[in-house]
């Protein structure tokens, strides 16, 4: 580990690449503490004081706190994930659209153009439904110093131009950075908060609210769900392909071994971050409404609120629906079976065909399965250690997924750099993988 960060300063590419990240990001958490003008950051910060634990906790941590004092970036990059995520099943619903993303390079230019389209379509939305919220007193009496049409069209631009500047940050760190650009910009967003959680955590041992022992018993917790999660993001079922020998010419070319690789998590953290997004809408409407039946406001207080046993359910329901949803939609098993087919391949002992595409369907089943069980327990924990152990801080769920997932990647991409140019990387005898197996 150590002789790999000492081969990175040799490299001056690489460093010049972790230098424009880094400055990137630096650029991205000063835009995060500047409030949008019109609105008072004190009141906001006290009515998320009082939200705490509700379906805002995420959405904030995502945002790294620019949420709950309404910063220029308060929106954060999350219009940007859902037109994303939306045009991503648009490709196969739209036989357009499923024609153009098999164009290659040109057409993803094209899909990333509309993606922008969307997102800016998709913050002015959130947008007015923020400032018609600030305006209304849903955020605490005297956010807003002057109502009206002006200070929400004012609004309105302000958060959209804060996250069409973040879609633009995130892209150019892709593109002249290290790593996934709109990834570490979630990323370094969760990150900020850690020095917080601590200092919470020292506060409730200096007032004995938490023992010595309870925090050595929480961080080998964390050690150990970390070490877990890396262990199941790292894995696969590898589907072994035999290739058939093929004459060339005068040549015959010898048939080898390859593999198709199945992961675990296929779905990545798009199943929490969808089932959250529904779950928002009648836990907000619950908060800051009274709906005048008292069957009602007890259901989302007691149940649908989170926390409560009914929403855990839904909220384990909808991440197990979309986590077989999106994986049908990422992998279809009659395109690998025919793609197998044209490049000469077999499964061994599987016919090839309609018989690889179900048996390759059968295991990808049961392996979604597991996965599907493995995001709901990880993402039902935060709410497990703030309700039952009073844990001051955000830990587990699709923070945890982010946070490990992107370090491997980003580990994986300048281990990649490293090797390339015959350095040593950080593991000796090995080489690092990120969640794609690179």
């Amino acid at each position: 580990m150590i002789g790999g960060v000492q081969n990175m300063a040799r490299i001056p590419e690489l460093q010049r690449r972790i230098l424009f990240t880094l400055g990137m990001l630096a650029v991205y958490r000063v835009g995060a503490k500047i409030a949008t003008p019109g609105i008072n950051p004190d009141v906001i910060r006290q009515t998320f004081e009082q939200l705490s634990g509700s379906a805002f906790t995420l959405f904030n941590v995502f945002s790294g706190g620019a949420l709950e004092q309404l910063s220029v970036f308060a929106l954060g990059i999350m219009p940007y994930i859902s037109a994303s995520i939306i045009m991503q099943l648009l490709t196969v619903v739209i036989p357009q659209l499923e024609a153009l993303k098999k164009e290659g390079e040109a057409g993803q230019k094209k899909i990333t153009q509309y993606t922008r389209y969307g997102t800016i379509v998709l913050a002015l939305f959130q947008g007015f439904l923020l400032a018609a919220a600030l305006e209304g007193g849903q955020f605490g009496a005297g956010a807003v110093a002057e109502g009206g049409m002006g200070f929400k069209l004012m609004t309105m631009l302000t958060l959209t131009a804060g996250t069409t500047f973040i879609m633009w940050l995130g892209e150019q760190i892709t593109e002249r950075g290290i790593g996934n650009g709109i990834s570490l910009v979630i990323f370094s967003g969760i990150i900020v908060t850690v020095p917080g959680a601590l200092g919470q955590l020292v506060e409730l041992i200096r007032t004995e609210q938490f023992s010595l022992l309870q925090v050595i018993v929480l961080f080998a917790f964390i050690i150990v769900l970390t070490g877990f999660v890396v262990f199941v993001e790292r894995g696969q079922r590898r589907i072994p392909i035999q290739h058939a020998r093929r004459v060339q010419g005068r040549k015959m070319t010898q048939g080898g071994m390859s593999y198709f690789p199945l992961r675990v998590n296929t779905a990545n953290v798009i199943p929490p971050i969808f089932a959250s997004s529904l779950l928002i809408f009648p836990t907000t409407i619950a908060q800051f409404t009274d709906t005048g039946s008292g069957f009602v406001d007890q259901l989302f207080q007691d149940y649908l609120f989170p926390g409560g046993v009914l929403y855990n359910a839904v909220y384990v329901g909808l991440i197990v629906f979309f986590c077989f949803f999106y994986t049908a939609i990422v992998i279809n098993p009659d395109d690998v079976a025919d793609n197998i087919k044209r490049s000469g391949g077999f499964i061994p002992g599987i016919r090839p065909g309609k018989k690889t595409a179900e048996f390759i369907d059968h295991i990808l089943g049961r392996i979604t399965m597991v996965g599907a069980i493995y995001i709901s327990a990880i993402c039902v924990i935060p709410v497990l250690l703030s309700t039952n152990f009073g844990v001051p801080f955000y830990f587990g769920g699709t923070a945890l997924l982010i946070v490990v997932g992107v370090s491997m990647d980003l580990m994986a991409q300048i281990e990649a750099h490293l090797v390339s140019r015959q350095y040593e990387g950080f593991v000796q005898g090995t080489r690092m993988r990120g969640r794609l197996g690179r």
